[in-house]
Parts: C-alpha cells; sequence; structure tokens
C-alpha cells in the first residue's frame, strides 16, 4: 500500500471518528453552514412557461442527451441526488431512451420534453424569484517552462490534498442528517488540518504540487481559477484546456465584494470588467486583493477534443454555451432540465432570456434553490456576457412525468 493511500485512509477514519463524536456530543449541534432556505415545487404546465413555444429546445437536448450517457450508468434504484425530488435513476430512463437525435428541428425538441416531462415552478421560502449569473471558459496565454513574462504558476492536484465528502459517512455512521459538503485538508502528525490559503500557497506553502504551466498574466490566471476552467495556448503555439481537479477546501469570497468593502467599487459598478480594470491599474494592490479569496484552485490537462464544447462540469460531461447551468447540488439534480426565466446583458441593456438548461455543473457561490449559473462558452462575447449577468428570475425544473405526479402536496424539500 502507498504511503499516500495510507495517508489517506488514516484521514478518512478520522473525520468518521470526529463526525461520530461531533453527532453524540452537540449540545445542541450548531446550524449547517451556510443556511439554505426550504425548497417548495408546484407542479404547472407548458403553457406557464413565458416564450415556450417559440424557445428553441435543441441545444438542451444535446445538452440532456449527454446526461443520460451519465444517468444510464447509474443503478436503476440509485436517487438522482439533490434534495431527493427528481426520483431514482430508473425514472429517467424512459425519457433519456426517447430522446431523439441532435440533428432534431426545433419543433420535434420541444414536442420531446412536452411529451416526457412536467414543468414544477422552483421557490425558496416565500419568493419565486432568484438569483442567476454567468460564467465562461477564459483564455490566457502560458507556457510549460518558467521564463520571460510567464512567471505564475497553475497547478495540478498536490499529493498530500485529501478531499472528503462528509455525507458518504452518513450510512456508515447511521447519521442522515451529516451535511451534503465536502471538505479538503492533509494530515500532519496523524491529524487532518486545514489545506494553506491562497495566500500561503503564493508564498510557497505548497511543496509537492506539480506545476502545469505558468502563464503569462497572473490576472487572468486569477479568473481562470474563479471560473474554474479555460482554454490555455502555450508559446509553442499548442491549444490545451486546464479543467477543474479540486481545490484548497476554503471558503470562496467574491473579490468584488472585497472591493465594495474597500470603498473601490460600488454594487452598481461591480462586474468582472471593472474588476479586472482595476486590477490592471493597481498591480501593487493586486495580489493582495485577489488573496482576500482564500479559495485555491488545481486543475488537470484534458485535450481540446471538440473546440465548441465546454470542459466537464461536475456531472462528469462537457458543458454546453447557453444550454448548461450551474446549480446548488444539495438542492438539485444533475441532468435535470431547467427552464431560466431572466434578463441578460446586451450591449447597454437587457434581452430576455427565456430558456432550457440542462443542470450540469455547481459552483462554491452557487447555493439555494433558486440559483443557477449559466454557462456562456468561450471568447470575448461569452466573457462579456458572463461578466455583467447578475439577474433576478424564476426557474422551472422539468421532470418525468410519473416523477411529477408523485410529488407531495405541499411538501417542503431541504438539503
Amino acid at each position: 500500500m502507498s504511503r499516500n493511500l495510507q495517508i489517506a485512509i488514516a484521514a478518512l477514519l478520522l473525520i468518521a471518528a470526529a463526525i461520530a463524536a461531533w453527532f453524540i456530543l452537540r449540545k445542541p449541534a450548531p446550524p449547517p453552514e451556510p443556511q439554505v432556505a426550504g425548497m417548495r415545487l408546484v407542479p404547472a404546465t407548458f403553457a406557464d412557461l413565458p416564450d415556450w413555444k417559440t424557445s428553441d429546445a435543441r441545444a438542451a437536448l444535446s445538452a440532456f442527451r449527454r446526461s443520460c450517457a451519465v444517468i444510464g450508468k447509474k443503478s436503476a434504484l440509485s436517487s438522482m441526488g439533490g434534495a431527493g425530488y427528481a426520483g431514482t435513476a430508473g425514472d429517467w430512463r424512459g425519457a433519456c431512451a426517447a430522446a431523439p437525435s441532435t440533428s432534431a428541428d426545433a419543433q420535434t425538441a420541444r414536442r420531446f420534453f412536452e411529451t416526457w416531462f412536467v414543468p414544477v415552478a422552483v421557490s425558496s421560502g416565500d419568493t419565486k424569484e432568484g438569483l442567476f449569473t454567468g460564467y465562461y471558459e477564459p483564455e490566457l496565454k502560458a507556457s510549460r517552462t518558467r521564463h520571460g513574462a510567464y512567471e505564475t504558476p497553475l497547478y495540478g492536484l498536490p499529493p498530500d490534498l485529501v478531499m472528503v465528502d462528509l455525507a458518504s459517512f452518513a450510512e456508515i455512521l447511521k447519521k442522515p442528517d451529516i451535511p451534503k459538503e465536502r471538505i479538503a485538508g492533509r494530515v500532519v502528525d496523524h491529524r487532518l488540518v486545514p489545506y494553506p490559503t491562497h495566500a500561503q500557497i503564493n508564498a510557497g506553502a505548497l511543496k509537492d504540487a506539480p506545476v502545469l504551466v505558468y502563464a503569462e498574466d497572473p490576472v487572468a490566471a486569477f479568473f481562470l481559477h474563479i471560473q474554474g476552467s479555460g482554454r490555455v495556448v502555450l508559446d509553442d503555439g499548442t491549444a490545451i484546456r486546464l479543467a477543474f481537479a479540486g481545490t484548497n477546501g476554503r471558503a470562496y469570497t467574491a473579490i468584488g465584494r472585497t472591493l465594495i468593502q474597500r470603498g473601490e467599487l460600488s454594487r452598481e459598478t461591480v462586474s468582472l470588467q471593472s474588476i479586472r480594470a482595476w486590477l490592471e491599474a493597481h498591480p501593487k494592490d493586486a495580489q493582495g486583493v485577489m488573496e482576500s479569496n482564500e479559495s485555491f484552485v488545481f486543475f488537470q490537462e484534458e485535450p481540446m477534443a471538440d473546440p465548441s464544447l465546454g470542459a466537464n462540469g461536475s456531472e462528469g460531461v462537457p458543458l454546453t454555451a447557453e444550454a448548461s447551468l450551474a446549480v446548488d447540488q444539495r438542492m438539485h439534480a444533475l441532468g435535470t432540465p431547467v427552464y431560466l426565466v431572466a434578463d441578460v446583458p446586451n450591449g447597454d441593456g437587457e434581452e430576455p432570456f427565456h430558456r432550457l438548461l440542462v443542470a450540469q455543473d455547481t459552483g462554491g457561490a452557487i447555493r439555494g434553490a433558486v440559483r443557477g449559473d449559466v454557462y456562456w462558452g468561450a471568447g470575448a462575447r461569452a466573457e462579456t456576457i458572463a461578466g455583467k449577468m447578475k439577474a433576478r428570475g424564476t426557474l422551472f425544473v422539468l421532470l418525468p412525468k410519473p416523477v411529477a405526479a408523485a410529488l407531495g402536496s405541499g411538501k417542503t424539500y431541504s438539503p
């Protein structure tokens, strides 16, 4: 047995013991962090979906077919996940088998979803409105070797990083209320301790983490951390993709909030573009501001198989521009079609974005039942829209008809 595996096993045993002790000794238990309001689901009709009859569901159909490849590998009785409302993988087999080919026209795509699914309105607490933002796949220049302007390292997973899914201990400990959270750390003197912060890593706290590439622009490298994956053009002309592999387990802090607190930006002016402009205009202060976000992302290299698709999301399938949505996985099952009703930036104004998407990703800042992050793809347009998008909107999930029929009347779902 390798030393790394021994360390990992020891860490898991320590965590299991700690969790057990926490449940035994709590007086009372501390509230989960962060708090998430209960979610209410009310069956609706396609007539309740604004602009459904004129919407184009073809991209969502392609995305759904990719999700079906993952769903099909699950046992029929396994839960779809989330808060449990989406049923089992077996409940989705019929719809997946009936999904038309990606060459279907818009009308055929809509008819498929109308035949197999029921829209369900999502609300959280006493409100149906939620917050929807955007993300994209950044592009940056880098080199395999450190030279000239190529100074900012982008790391692969460190060998001492231990990542633990706390919910995986629920069955072992017979404690179903273990939070659905993941933590990360490393083992020091047989104890699992927090992993170094962003600032500590920049100061040299990593010892054995592999450097995948050296980025030319530290600000561009930082935004790669925020987005979780990106396209890299190497100095020899080769194009590769760096995809999310893990984090240091530290809480994510939006540096826009840091700049607002410091009085550098206002809530009305903060955006990806204004943040980038401030960082580039204040190079001496930029690192400290970026390090106010203690979270640090580690990457893995992937080939650029299909440039029209994004990196794999949390579900393990490539993301589709304007058809993939990042959701709170504690609330919603990955692979679920969702209909978003919101407005998106368009030049100096906004335009309606009433679109069928598929929940295929998650994000550290995506918390709550009516909360999502739209994937916009790569390139300048995607960056502009994603950077400015901060919209109030409503959300419908599409469930197979038998699953929708089984929803409890007036039931509140919680993570």
